[in-house]
């Protein structure tokens, strides 16, 4: 890593009775794009304002080089003393210059005119990454950027991100973002920090490497694990090495509704047997509805299935809420029939979590004060039933109010997955919740007798989850495609592309154009240049897996910091000899 822009050494807060964190030691490069992981009440947001300078560390040293401007973009911003969303994002002694504002709201789509007060959760997020922005930064502290922005803004502060010149640090529960953009990653982790000069994609097999040194350490020590200390990572390793017989399951249901399904997706999702039409618990027949003049579902016809885990997407405003409200009868078609089977009964888990009252305990909450809780007609201790669901059993008298989100969200649905159902409506479940917990909800849902739909924005969260994806364009057309949200880009990609037009008479051809002749350095590195690149590969992947050693840092940061130069310079010299290489391919072309 080259010279640092900011460092915290010796870093340490306090929390509650006792240190959240202490003795970390962090050092952000001027291009760093780095992934923060830990769990829901590990102090990643806690981290980050430290980082900052928004709160006060209890002990530390913060280093900075002068003029580098910290800016971060908070998880849920304070709107209440701004009359509109311009007033809020142009705040302030450092606010941005206007200009620059406009210019990215309106890439972003949002009117910084509309009253603070009455802006939805999409829109103040929106505000905030305008302000954030066009700030300027030269260190941007990203905490759950992804959360209320629907699939289109996601891809477009992609983008922005993979062209940003400074560093940044993202906290997000979305997997398919933090892969795309991040070089290294931070893992927040029982009170310590470790770093990788690795993506967020190399991290599980990096922290299962973590484990497995801890492991072998402890067994050479002779000291067996406490099973009250270290329960969440044996369960959490566990979850892992079943996932991959769940994704298998769940193309094997793929298949079979991709059997199912027409050749344009039209919603025949059962055969015509009988024993088939006794699964059907949604039937839609052409419906429609419209609000004024806009339509919003236009002659959808859908049979879902028990057992099928329906998704559905598309950008805000596309109509998502209303299909949902369609499909478990909360509200009635213009046209067309929506018949509910009669055993239906469902749990809907919606964005406000309004069942979490914060003067109430965890204890109130799953069991109104008892120490039992009957899941699905077996009574378990709730204690034990916390562990299901990653919650210390410290946690079980702690008022909700002292939570974090996610694990609001996550107390949240283990206690709807206690009850009997056989529908389970989930209204973006994703958001606050940490990758552990999303591994579980896919395991639950995976698990899940009965029928689920997702109205979600989490990309890789549908791919790794649902069987059929429902996809709204604003247009009031629903796809049906089988499969998830890759699969329904795939659908769209083939939709839109353009239809080959008929061949016209022959023409005189033009004239060839000049062809351009390889010097011989030229030809030297068109010949060489593919072998230098898979040299370089190898390189980097030598020096990546040697900076896996948890312990390096400590042992020999010389040898940490010569790694990393060697990495850094690897991955320059690769990426011109790419590009270098592509330049003389098209010049062959050319020729030919």
């Amino acid at each position: 890593m080259a010279a640092p822009i900011l460092s915290y050494e010796d870093l340490g807060i306090i929390q509650g009775s006792g240190w959240l964190f202490r003795h970390l030691d962090l050092h952000i490069g001027a291009r760093d794009r780095l992934a923060l992981i830990g769990r829901n009440g590990a102090g990643k947001t806690t981290l980050l304002k430290a980082i900052a300078a928004t709160i006060e560390a209890d002990e530390g040293r913060r280093t900075i080089v002068p003029g580098t401007r910290v800016v971060m973009l908070e998880q849920e911003p304070v709107l209440t003393a701004f009359a509109t969303l311009e007033d809020y994002v142009l705040s302030g002694d450092d606010a941005p210059l206007r200009h620059e504002a406009e210019a990215i709201a309106g890439q972003l789509g949002i009117d910084l005119k509309r009253e603070a007060a009455k802006a939805s959760g999409g829109e103040r997020r929106r505000a905030a990454i305008v302000r954030a922005l066009a700030m300027n930064p030269d260190v941007l502290l990203l905490d759950e950027p992804t959360n209320h922005l629907d699939i289109a803004a996601i891809d477009w502060l992609e983008d922005w991100l993979g062209r940003f010149k400074g560093a940044f640090i993202a906290i997000s529960h979305d997997r398919t973002f933090l892969t795309r953009l991040t070089k290294q990653t931070l893992w927040l982790d029982r009170g310590n920090i470790r770093r990788a000069e690795i993506g967020f994609g190399g991290f599980e097999a990096w922290t299962e490497q973590v484990y497995a040194e801890e492991e072998r350490n402890a067994q050479r020590l002779d000291a067996k694990l406490k099973i009250e200390e270290h329960w969440l990572l044996r369960g959490v390793t566990g979850r892992r090495k079943r996932n991959q017989g769940r994704l298998h399951k769940l193309k094997d249901m793929r298949a079979e509704r991709a059997a199912m399904l027409g050749p344009q997706g039209t919603a025949n999702l059962v055969t015509a047997s009988d024993d088939a039409r006794t699964k059907v618990v949604i039937d839609v027949k052409g419906v429609s509805k419209n609000f004024g003049d806009r339509t919003i579902i236009r002659d959808l016809t859908l049979r879902v299935t028990r057992g099928d885990r329906i998704g559905i997407v598309g950008a805000n405003g596309a109509g998502k809420t209303t299909l949902l409200k369609l499909l478990t009868g909360e509200l009635a078609p213009d046209s067309g029939t929506i018949k509910l089977a009669k055993t239906l009964n469902g749990v809907v888990i919606d964005q406000q979590r309004s069942l979490m009252a914060p003067e109430k305990t965890v204890r109130d909450v799953l069991t109104n004060g008892g120490d039992w809780i009957e899941v699905l007609g077996i009574k378990k201790h709730i204690i034990g039933y916390l562990k299901e669901f990653l919650f210390e059993p410290g946690l079980v008298d702690a008022k909700i109010g002292t939570l974090s989100g996610g694990e609001r969200s996550r107390l949240l649905l283990a206690r709807e997955f206690a009850r009997h159902s056989n529908l389970l409506v989930l209204d973006e479940p994703t958001n606050d919740l940490d990758l552990e917990t999303l591994d579980l909800l896919q395991e639950v849902i995976a698990d899940y007798d009965g029928t689920v739909l997702i109205v979600s924005h989490d990309r890789d969260f549908l791919d790794r989850t649902v069987t059929v994806t429902l996809g709204l364009d604003g247009s009031g057309d629903v796809d049906v495609v089988a499969g998830g949200y890759e699969d329904w880009v795939k659908r769209r990609k083939t939709r839109t592309a353009p239809k080959k037009a008929a061949v016209p008479a022959p023409a005189a051809p033009p004239p060839p154009a000049a062809k351009v002749k390889l010097t011989y350095k030229d030809q030297r590195d068109y010949d060489t240049l593919p072998a230098r690149i898979e040299q370089l590969d190898a390189a980097i992947a030598r020096d990546e897996a040697a900076m896996h050693d948890p312990g390096l840092y400590a042992r020999d940061p010389g040898a940490f910091d010569r790694l990393t130069r060697s990495i850094g310079a690897a991955r320059d010299e690769k990426e011109a000899a790419e590009l270098r290489w592509l330049e003389l391919a098209e010049m062959v072309e050319g020729q030919a």
